[in-house]
């Protein structure tokens, strides 16, 4: 495979963020808001007419030791998936990003690492695991076929520490008469003393069954998978995240057609899976601007086993004006807490929160756990799609969430019309990813929109060019929080579930 080796970066100039590149005859832009220097870790070279070009979205995390890998789409179809999957690796922890490529065979559209014999145009939502039993680096995707429709789901394996990925491997189809996959999401059980140690556990769902929820697994690093189940009573739902506890179950919250966060549990492996329970509903306001958005939830887990959700929800603002990002706990993955507020701003500010990317220490656990919180926010939620400014944001937490230090922007301001259009809205992705490396700095990819003129787009693949830490004990406690514990009640009930592609 190719490389992409980066060679931009954004760095601070007074009030503005200035794009500095040291490839000949690329031409500076700017990003005004952001406060710590970014580097480009991915562009897209592709040229398939049928895709927008150059767009990056969707990006997921992973994080073993010091290596990290990303993964993204590549070329974005207003009508579903991209060209490619896009991965980038870092061998310290996000310091640097070494390492820029392309899966190769999964479409037969993306250039120099198609598949001319592939029968997919397109692929999507992509997500990332580690296996250390087998040392292998998976990341999934959901392929598209010409008529839209999407059969399965991919994984492509990488047995050199995520430098490059082999020929894909497929997941079986669900034993039904009609399958449209749709938002799988990967995870490996890494814990040595579990006794399902290298067991890896994918998740999605059959829009062609109204979204019923689905598991496959594997025992040998990926190269084989289970025909897919349905857990008891065929929950039906979307953006499930799986994650493994150090005991070996499995806790998998996703978001249900009925508006709600629930959870199911696997205790044997993935042999059997409980029916599904409620976590919290969730109450929704539609971001303006018509950007793709929806509580699909973030979930990540401590090291003693503890999980935490988190998902965007307006009920602590009066009339449900705008969201914030909310999170739910538990150790056991029947009992969880009542639902509180990520106190990034006032109640009563007009900043609007949403795609949350959550990520916990696993070197930390209870109420020593350090968590990190990226996110996409709009200043001011009354905004429309021209006058909207889209920006990313960063909070953290010493303590499991009891305080949360103060925030600090990212990236933006970025225009809607910047970012790569979809039949569902302005699309930066239906989810992001931060996660934790061996120092206990937090890294995270996330999709920047440079402005653009014509019908090439300029929304590419960037990081933090130092890893992000995490807020000390006493300047959390220190921050002064107007998070507040009422929710009010009422709102709107949120937009209707449909395949987010």
């Amino acid at each position: 495979m190719g490389e992409f080796r980066p060679s931009w970066t954004l760095v601070r100039r007074g009030s503005w963020v200035v794009l500095l590149a040291v490839v000949a005859g690329f031409v500076p832009g700017a990003i005004a808001g952001a406060t710590v220097a970014l580097t480009r870790v991915s562009a897209d070279p592709f040229t398939d007419p049928s895709s927008q070009h150059a767009t990056e979205v969707e990006p997921d995390t992973f994080a073993s030791g010091s290596t990290v890998v990303a993964a993204y789409q590549v070329g974005r179809s207003v009508t579903g998936g991209a060209n490619d999957i896009g991965y980038a690796r870092s061998p310290n922890g996000g310091s640097n990003w070494t390492t820029s490529g392309f899966l190769p065979g999964l479409t037969s559209t993306a250039g120099a690492y198609a598949d001319p014999a592939s029968p997919y145009v397109d692929v999507s939502d992509p997500s990332v695991a580690y296996d250390p039993s087998h040392d292998v680096w998976l990341i999934a995707s959901i392929p598209v076929l010409p008529d839209g429709s999407t059969p399965g789901v991919l994984v492509s394996r990488s047995t050199n520490g995520g430098r490059t990925f082999g020929p894909r491997v497929q997941i079986p189809a669900p034993p039904v008469k009609r399958v449209d996959l749709d938002k799988s999401w990967i995870v490996c059980d890494g814990t040595p003393t579990s006794s399902h140690y290298g067991t890896c556990y994918t998740e999605f769902d059959n829009a062609a069954e109204d979204e019923q929820v689905y598991m496959s697994s594997s025992t040998d690093g990926g190269v084989t998978w289970s025909t897919p189940t349905s857990p008891a009573g065929a929950p039906k739902g979307l953006g499930g995240q799986p994650l493994v506890q150090p005991n070996g179950t499995v806790i998998v919250p996703f978001w249900t057609i009925n508006k709600t966060v629930d959870v199911f549990r696997s205790t044997d492996g993935g042999s059997s899976w409980t029916s599904a329970t409620t976590i919290s509903k969730t109450v929704f306001h539609s971001d303006a601007g018509g950007i793709r958005t929806d509580p699909l939830p973030s979930a990540e887990i401590d090291g003693a086993g503890k999980v935490y959700v988190s998902w965007e929800d307006c009920r602590f603002r009066k009339s449900c004006s705008s969201n914030d990002i909310v999170f739910s706990t538990s150790s056991d993955g029947l009992n969880w807490s009542a639902t509180a507020r990520v106190p990034i701003d006032g109640v009563n500010s007009t900043v609007d929160h949403f795609l949350p990317g959550l990520a916990v220490d696993p070197a930390t656990s209870g109420g020593g756990a350090h968590l990190a919180l990226v996110y996409y926010f709009y200043p001011n939620t009354a905004c429309t799609v021209i006058t909207c400014q889209l920006e990313v944001g960063f909070i953290s937490s010493p303590d499991g969430g009891a305080h949360w230090g103060a925030p600090t922007t990212l990236a933006g301001p970025m225009s809607l019309s910047d970012l790569a259009a979809t039949t569902q809205g302005p699309m930066v992705g239906d989810y992001m990813s931060t996660s934790f490396n061996a120092a206990g700095t937090a890294t995270t990819v996330f999709p920047i929109a440079l402005p653009h003129t014509g019908t090439a787009f300029d929304e590419g693949m960037w990081a933090p060019s130092s890893p992000l830490s995490v807020v000390s004990v006493t300047a959390a406690i220190n921050t002064a929080s107007s998070g507040g514990v009422q929710a009010h009640d009422g709102g709107s009930p949120g937009e209707v579930v449909t395949p987010r592609r």
